[in-house]
């Protein structure tokens, strides 16, 4: 068994309120955690309007079908348009 876990920081440029962002960041996670079976969480900037900290983690047996989806989520998250990558930092667990 193998277990991933990704932190991503995302820019969120053009939100100028809590309100829109949570709104932003709500959205993208369940499309996320529905599209790619994993688990995902804001945990950190939570009081910062335009920097979001999401956190992702995912179950498998194979090391390179869990760095796949992964991939995947970033390249979702990339194409939603709905902040910007700027730090991605990510570990295994055996």
């Amino acid at each position: 068994m193998h277990v991933v876990a990704m932190a991503v920081r995302l820019d969120l440029p053009g939100v100028y309120s809590l309100k829109a962002k949570r709104g932003i960041i709500k959205g993208l996670l369940q499309r996320i955690q529905h599209r790619f079976a994993v688990a995902v969480a804001e945990v950190e900037h939570l009081d910062h309007w335009q920097t979001a900290g999401l956190a992702f983690a995912a179950v498998g047996n194979e090391v390179a079908v869990l760095q796949s989806r992964m991939q995947k989520v970033l390249d979702y998250i990339d194409g939603d348009g709905a902040g910007i990558v700027v730090d991605i930092r990510m570990e295994f667990l055996s």
